[in-house]
């Protein structure tokens, strides 16, 4: 446990120092960048933790390159990595490819995208990790987060040339503190923030645009499947018409057989009366048209066999339609699952959002505390242009004193002119007295080049805050225009929910029109027709059911009984060939058609 922690905190400084250092640099990072080096190193330690040991005939092998391998699998646009990291010659390690592949993943932008797929399917990576490993957590989920933000960043990284099988991993801990220290000194921190933070909502807002668009995908692939689904439906029930009207036209076929058949037998019995009673005699020849006469029956005989098994297997066709019919019954059920989920989905789109706009109301707190700090500052600046007003008249007053001075030595100097020789040692003090004011004099003024200095630096102190107060009216336009696009996405996933919901009511439509179909033909019928699930034994003989002995409907009664209990066929008025029936149904409608053609 503590180990992971330790581990995310690691990732967190990590991404956090290449972030600034990537935008105080303001340009694409090579593979010589040190915080860049130690990102891949932190993120390889990750990955590592809680990796199974794999036994092989060479020995234990135990590398995070298993897993990645997978992405190419679950995600198809992450095929061009795996090709291109295996036709690099130089790797000849699991450790060496699976660098190399972090390294493209990381150019093109797609590194967050390819671990969530990952994370998505955890049934696939408890083959590679033990259960408590880090990206069997909930830390794994957080660093996914974190490596969002990486998608500011432009990565040109040369594989070529690069010894990637033999380095060795370990995080250097010293450019962490020394990024520390610096970044306290740093009086655009908070400015910093804000623009990761607006990236980071740039990039969410992104992913949201692109799961929008799959879901509109998704819609519009369920759409063309139920329109296909519809007119194989249509097909199949005009095949049925076509093999219902083939199945009458051999019927006609089988009875104008039957009754030449007849026919003819019936003049052959005429024939061999009238030869018996005129030809008694000739008994030879007419043992020779009698045999003719058998052999002549049974071709009819064998025709008439092969026409009944076209029969049953037009029966069986039959069969085969109703199957599909259950299995097209089958997939409508699976497409209202699949629009539950897509609801979920959407759900969890909605949830986003939402986390969006409490992320713009921080960003608006920090906005106010912002210009309340450049408001305190302006106050200073204020009591700064007070304080120097007060010096300059000071100045002036240290002038004005100077100047009362320098006449009064001219005024003494006029009066003590005749007097120099017995004033000397008078004048040596007026002297040294002047030197102390000329020094008094040069410390007010080296005071007051001090003070406009202050002045010159308190001005462009100003100046940045004047800057900083544009950059935070430019945040703000930006987070009005986010504003807007939110609530165009809150408008398109209005429509999205009005479209289910239509779709949902089509489905339902459907549904409410195949049930009225069960009911008129249970009512033609004049039977319910029992369901599998309803019955486990035999009506008639109270049998169980299992693999060897099948269900099987009474197309008259409806309910289910076993193949001997079943095995009589009868043509039913629902029916226009002969069909399944029940021994109970069978000598009923046998005794009834008796009854009817007395």
């Amino acid at each position: 446990m503590e180990e992971r922690a330790n581990l995310m905190n690691m990732m967190k400084l990590s991404i956090k120092i290449l972030i600034q250092s990537a935008l105080s640099l303001g340009r694409t990072l090579d593979s010589d960048f040190p915080p860049l080096q130690q990102f891949f190193v932190v993120l390889e330690h990750c990955l590592k933790h809680g990796l199974k040991v794999k036994k092989s005939f060479i020995g234990q092998n135990k590398s995070f390159f298993g897993p990645l391998e997978l992405v190419e699998k679950l995600c198809p646009e992450a095929s061009d990595i795996a090709t291109s990291v295996k036709n690099l010659p130089e790797l000849k390690t699991a450790v060496g490819r699976g660098r190399a592949w972090l390294y493209l993943a990381l150019m093109q932008k797609k590194l967050a995208d390819y671990l969530k797929v990952l994370l998505d399917h955890k049934h696939l990576l408890s083959e590679f990790y033990e259960p408590d490993a880090l990206m069997m957590e909930e830390e794994g989920a957080v660093i996914v987060g974190l490596l969002v933000g990486l998608n500011v960043i432009d990565a040109n990284l040369c594989l070529k040339g690069e010894d990637l099988d033999s380095q060795v991993g370990v995080i250097d801990f010293s450019l962490y503190l020394k990024e520390t220290q610096d970044s306290d000194g740093k009086q655009d921190g908070g400015i910093t923030a804000v623009l990761d933070q607006k990236h980071y909502v740039e990039e969410l807002n992104r992913h949201l645009s692109c799961t929008v668009a799959d879901l509109q995908n998704k819609i519009d692939c369920l759409e063309k499947t139920n329109s296909k689904l519809q007119e194989e439906l249509a097909a199949a029930t005009d095949r049925i018409g076509s093999l219902q009207e083939e199945q009458q036209q051999l019927k006609q076929q089988n009875e104008l057989i039957r009754e030449r058949s007849e026919k003819s037998v019936e003049v052959t019995k005429e024939d061999t009366k009238v030869e018996l009673d005129t030809y008694k005699q000739s008994r030879q020849g007419l043992d020779e048209m009698y045999s003719d006469v058998w052999k002549q029956l049974k071709e009819e005989k064998k025709i008439r066999l092969e026409l009944e098994k076209e029969l049953e297997l037009q029966i069986g066709m039959k069969t085969e339609m109703e199957i599909a019919m259950k299995l097209l019954e089958k997939d409508t059920h699976e497409k209202q699952d699949t629009l539950v989920a897509l609801r979920q989905q959407l759900e969890e789109v909605k949830a986003i959002n939402l986390q969006m706009f409490h992320k713009s109301q921080n960003a608006e707190c920090s906005l106010q505390e912002k210009t309340e700090a450049i408001s305190s500052f302006e106050g200073k600046t204020n009591e700064m242009m007070s304080s120097m007003k007060q010096m300059e008249k000071r100045l002036q007053q240290a002038e004005k004193a100077r100047q009362a001075a320098e006449e009064r030595c001219n005024k003494m100097k006029q009066e003590l002119a005749g007097k120099l020789n017995s004033c000397r040692q008078q004048m040596a003090q007026l002297d040294s007295k002047c030197s102390t004011l000329e020094k008094e004099l040069k410390s007010e003024k080296e005071q007051r080049q001090t003070l406009q200095k202050e002045l010159h630096q308190e001005k462009d102190a100003t100046t940045l805050l004047k800057t900083e107060l544009q950059q935070m009216e430019g945040l703000k336009k930006e987070l009005r225009k986010l504003q807007d696009e939110k609530e165009q996405l809150k408008k398109v996933r209005e429509e999205q929910e009005q479209a289910l919901q239509e779709m949902g009511l089509h489905l339902s439509q459907s549904k409410l029109k195949m049930e009225d179909i069960k009911e008129v033909n249970k009512a033609l019928k004049g039977h319910t027709w029992l369901k599998d699930d309803e019955a486990t034994h035999c009506k008639q003989c109270k049998k169980e059911f299992s693999i060897s002995r099948r269900k099987h409907h009474c197309r008259n009664c409806g309910d289910i009984f076993c193949n001997t209990c079943s095995s009589n066929e009868l043509a039913l008025p629902s029916y226009p060939k002969p069909v399944r029936v029940c021994d109970n149904c069978h000598t009923l409608l046998l005794q009834q058609c008796s009854s009817n053609s007395s």
